[in-house]
């Protein structure tokens, strides 16, 4: 088949991506044709008239970025990405959903060329190209200079009606709005189906109007295979800059095919093979064959190369003049895309003694994190409106916020007001707040972090898991760790949330113990190529005495903080605020003759990633009697603890009453740690001496039955 006709060359490739698609996931006998079938004219429009990219550099760092939000129509992002010659071979489009292919049943950052971002859940791809709007804006603010361009690019998305629904797309599009990002432009595909059925369901208020309220340029093409419509509207939104742009298309889900075409039964499976060979034959496709390319499509798409290395090209000519004129800039603007860190990253970091007054780990870690952003201009980031708690701010380094004329500086931390401030004011939207990270780590040239009370981080596991799926660099600070938030009460007591955090595969738990274990735990976290989080007190601990710590550290997860003069009788294990505890408790157990080891496990992953002979010198098998002591949930500790062992733990809620009182009516005290010792050495009278009967909750939970 030729032809020279546009339109007709226009039809041939359009349907080119609908039949790849219907082709891969039959084969496959599982997906969802539906959307990529009815979004396939919007999504052709966009890819070969608008979005700059270069298919043999997935990674320049000028390109737009594009995200399927509705990742489910992976498929589409797929046929894209082959068509217009990534490195991804029909062979792997074959292989769609099928063990170690390079085409997952949702897109996966990291696994193939071209994915921008993890996306499947709904509503975090929208959430993450908020945060990849925020990073261009902010790179852009920074580096451009007058006749310099180096920073200016388009942030897109396909989203659908799902990614609509769901309330984190509502938190980000409200911070979008704010925030004026008017290099984000989203293409909604509005085809009005869900899995269950249509979205007259649960699903009918007026989504032009939200936005609009939220703050968006909305433009309405009514016709989605109206190409001609749909780049007007792209046309539209890029021309306004001072608003997100959302282009409202309408669709027919699973287009072309005669029994499903708007049937939501096209939603979530395979088409059928009488019914694929009837969609052929209703799109005019010239050939029953599967995985039938025409020529002409695939020369059309592939045109994708040769543009995508001429405008790179001519970018790197403006950066090499961008380079001369400002040679520390542009040192800069590489060292930040490289991942690496400036030489003297770590010349500011505090140190703190044992003499010095006691001091939050949250404290602790506001000096930390303001002494490295110092040193690393590309340290970005901010809580959901908490930053007077979680002590996140960066002073002197301004907020990140629109330039309105008129406008006042009363929110902003430092003297820089706009997009060239570092703190993001991401206001009370914990879930669009960790996506929205997620999307300004993707982007590249920026460390961001995120900051709420540990209680919330249910509200951001979602984010969190999706960063440790795709390791992203991002920082996670979760203050307020522990029952010791005191008069606040169990709402805003995390019990639980450590060990589900530490359950998530790629994720690095960080529970210091005081400020020095804070300063090592960000030590680690900069140099990390993952991501990191960090569980914070909100009460103040003392600064521990190191004076007989042996080798190891925060970033060997585990080490020998105090230890016993020989062989240790007993070894105390614990995390955070309760290391003081064992502390105490090893010198209460030395009146009883007791030798004790002080373990102090600031990342059980980390200290798991060790190898045999490193954890065997903080832990040796030979030494049964162990005790663990963490104020949160006991689930997880028995590994440490071991059959003789027994764990202090609270699984039970917290209370409302100063943190002290909490942390000692709950067991959290060193005479009960002194006791459990004892106990797991079988001198149970003197344990039960040690225990105070007035502790009403002593939560001891032996590992061994009598």
């Amino acid at each position: 088949m030729s032809t020279t006709d546009p339109q007709a060359l226009e039809n041939l490739c359009i349907n080119t991506i609908r039949i790849l698609s219907a082709d891969a996931i039959q084969q496959a006998n599982s997906g969802h044709p539906g959307m990529p079938m009815g979004a396939a004219a919007m999504a052709y429009t966009l890819w070969t008239k608008y979005l700059k990219h270069n298919p043999q550099d997935p990674a320049w760092v000028d390109r737009d970025r594009f995200v399927l939000s509705a990742g489910h129509g992976s498929m589409l992002l797929y046929s894209l990405l082959h068509l217009t010659g990534y490195d991804l071979s029909l062979d792997e489009i074959k292989r769609f959903r099928q063990w170690g292919s390079k085409t997952p049943g949702h897109p996966e950052r990291g696994h193939t060329a071209g994915v921008e971002v993890a996306t499947g859940p709904l509503g975090q791809g929208f959430s993450n190209g908020v945060g990849m709007a925020i990073a261009e804006a902010w790179l852009a603010a920074k580096f451009n200079k007058p006749g310099h361009t180096v920073v200016d690019h388009h942030t897109y998305a396909i989203c659908g009606d799902g990614d609509l629904m769901e309330g984190i797309t509502q938190e980000a599009a409200s911070l979008a709005g704010h925030l004026q990002l008017g290099k984000l432009i989203y293409l909604y595909d509005h085809n009005r189906i869900t899995l269950a059925g249509g979205t007259d369901l649960c699903f009918t208020e007026d989504v032009a109007k939200r936005f609009e309220g939220y703050g968006w340029q909305t433009i309405a093409v009514e016709d989605g295979n109206d190409t001609a419509a749909v780049a007007a509207a792209i046309e539209q939104a890029k021309a306004e800059t001072s608003r997100p742009s959302l282009i409202l298309v309408k669709t027919h889900i699973g287009f072309g095919s005669p029994r499903k075409h708007d049937n939501f039964s096209s939603h979530g499976s395979p088409l059928g093979e009488d019914e694929l060979l009837a969609t052929k034959k209703n799109l005019g496709w010239p050939s029953t064959e599967k995985f039938f390319l025409p020529e002409e499509s695939v020369a059309h798409f592939r045109e994708a190369v040769p543009a995508g290395a001429a405008a790179e090209a001519e970018w790197k000519t403006r950066f090499e003049a961008y380079r001369a004129a400002f040679p520390a800039e542009a040192a800069e603007f590489e060292l930040f895309f490289s991942g690496k860190l400036p030489e003297d990253w770590a010349a500011d970091l505090p140190k703190w003694t044992p003499a010095d007054k006691a001091m939050a780990t949250r404290v602790a870690g506001g000096e930390v994190l303001n002494a490295l952003a110092k040193r690393i201009h590309n340290i970005m980031g901010g809580s959901a409106d908490l930053n007077p708690s979680t002590n996140t701010a960066l002073k002197g380094e301004g907020d990140f916020q629109p330039v309105v004329e008129g406008a006042s500086n009363m929110g902003a931390v430092g003297g820089v007001w706009g997009y060239g401030g570092r703190n993001v004011a991401f206001g009370v939207r914990e879930h669009a707040m960790g996506a929205a990270v997620n999307g300004m780590a993707a982007h590249g040239g920026i460390l961001p972090f995120a900051a709420t009370f540990m209680v919330f981080s249910d509200y951001v596991k979602p984010s969190i898991r999706l960063a440790a799926l795709s390791q992203l660099k991002t920082f996670w600070v979760f203050t307020h760790d522990s029952i010791g938030v005191g008069e606040d009460g169990p709402t805003h007591e995390p019990v639980e949330q450590l060990a589900g955090l530490r359950s998530i595969p790629g994720l690095t738990v960080i529970r210091p113990a005081d400020a020095t274990e804070t300063a090592e735990a960000w030590s680690f976290a900069v140099q990390h190529n993952g991501p990191t989080l960090f569980a914070l007190s909100r009460q103040n601990l003392p600064h521990l005495d190191r004076s007989s710590a042996k080798a190891g550290g925060v970033a060997n997860g585990a080490y020998v903080l105090a230890d016993s003069e020989g062989s240790p009788d007993v070894i105390l294990i614990g995390t955070g605020s309760e290391v003081q505890l064992c502390v105490a408790a090893q010198a209460k157990l030395k009146t009883y003759g007791v030798k004790a080891r002080v373990v102090s496990m600031a990342s059980m992953n980390l200290f798991e990633a060790q190898d045999t002979a490193y954890r065997e010198s903080v832990l040796p098998k030979a030494i049964r009697a162990r005790v663990t002591v963490e104020a949160g949930t006991t689930f997880g500790w028995d590994r440490w603890a071991g059959t003789d062992g027994a764990m202090i733990g609270l699984n039970r809620y917290g209370a409302s009453a100063p943190g002290d009182e909490i942390m000692k009516r709950l067991g959290f005290r060193a005479e009960n740690v002194t006791a459990a010792a004892l106990r797991v050495l079988g001198r149970n009278e003197e344990a039960e001496k040690e225990a105070n009967a007035d502790l009403e909750f002593a939560v001891v939970a032996p590992m061994h039955h009598a």
